[in-house]
């Protein structure tokens, strides 16, 4: 099924994808060659999320991924994306020590990266801060649960408000982010009837990551999606594709005529390659060509 917004994607169009009961698709991407691909596939949304840090750094988690890296691989996103919405996350402490800061940081986002929106993980903590940048006219997409730049105060990557109390902190931190100007709320690693009542509560979309089908929408790390990243595969992800394994077949055929001599293969005939045999090719020092070149220089004074 192809999506029923064939024109670029804004803003405005997810909350009208929310009433119609049209899913909302996202992958991430963080280069351009990948996000023309998805783009031509018709997912809605591109993240260019600080999971970089992961699947293209190597790093264990995501919080040394800088602010310049998320622009320089914003930039090249927001090139290759021609209908999806571009998102950026905003990496670790880049936004929360002052509203002032986070706008400072978010302007250059858009500005030098090109983004039309930007995440930003927490709730009810940083409401101000998500109120003054949709103020400023800089649309926020906000992100509950399992938040990894906090992986450490969570004590690791696990599924979050399992227990009622934690259930009923995270809808009120949902609904302090719509109160605040937020389009969307992503929902990571939560029980599925905790996200059912968080979409049901909400008037803007919530798009689920392991928080079950209840959700507005998806989002997947691209890499889990296409077999690409084989380090670390998430329980919730499916993979629809097993590209790491096409990618080294590929490469072990590459390097296998290399060393055989089958690559590269003559293009001449061998007539032609018998004629070239005896023939000086490139042109020596003594060649009338290089005299010529000599004479036309400028005498030095």
């Amino acid at each position: 099924m192809t999506s029923t917004t064939p024109k670029k994607v804004r803003v405005p169009d997810l909350a009208l994808m929310k009433q119609r009961g049209d899913r909302i698709v996202m992958l991430t991407a963080y280069d351009a060659t990948m996000a023309r691909l998805l783009d031509r596939a018709g997912i809605d949304l591109l993240l260019v999320g600080d999971s970089l840090g992961n699947v293209i750094m190597g790093l264990d988690t995501t919080i040394p991924v800088t602010l310049d890296v998320m622009i320089h691989h914003t930039r090249a996103v927001a090139r290759g994306a021609n209908r999806a919405l571009v998102v950026a996350d905003m990496p670790f402490l880049t936004y929360q020590v002052s509203p002032e800061q986070a706008t400072r940081n978010a302007t250059r986002l858009f500005q030098e990266g090109g983004a039309a929106a930007v995440k930003l993980e927490g709730g009810r903590a940083i409401a101000d801060t998500v109120r003054k940048l949709t103020a400023a006219g800089l649309p926020v997409m906000g992100h509950l649960g399992l938040t990894p730049q906090h992986v450490h105060r969570l004590g690791g990557m696990r599924q979050q408000a399992r227990s009622e109390s934690a259930a009923h902190e995270l809808i009120l931190d949902a609904l302090a982010l719509e109160d605040a100007g937020a389009f969307a709320i992503v929902l990571e690693a939560i029980p599925d009837t905790v996200a059912e009542a968080v979409t049901s509560q909400l008037k803007i979309p919530t798009i689920g990551i392991g928080a079950g089908s209840h959700c507005d929408g998806q989002v997947l790390v691209s890499y889990d999606v296409l077999g690409l990243f084989d380090t670390f595969a998430p329980p919730f992800a499916k993979q629809y594709a097993q590209l790491g394994q096409v990618i080294v077949r590929a490469a072990k055929d590459y390097a296998n005529d290399v060393r055989e001599g089958l690559f590269p293969k003559s293009t001449l005939s061998n007539q032609q390659t018998s004629d070239l045999a005896g023939r000086r090719v490139i042109p020596s020092l003594n060649d009338r060509a290089f005299e010529e070149l000599n004479c036309a220089r400028v005498p030095v004074r």
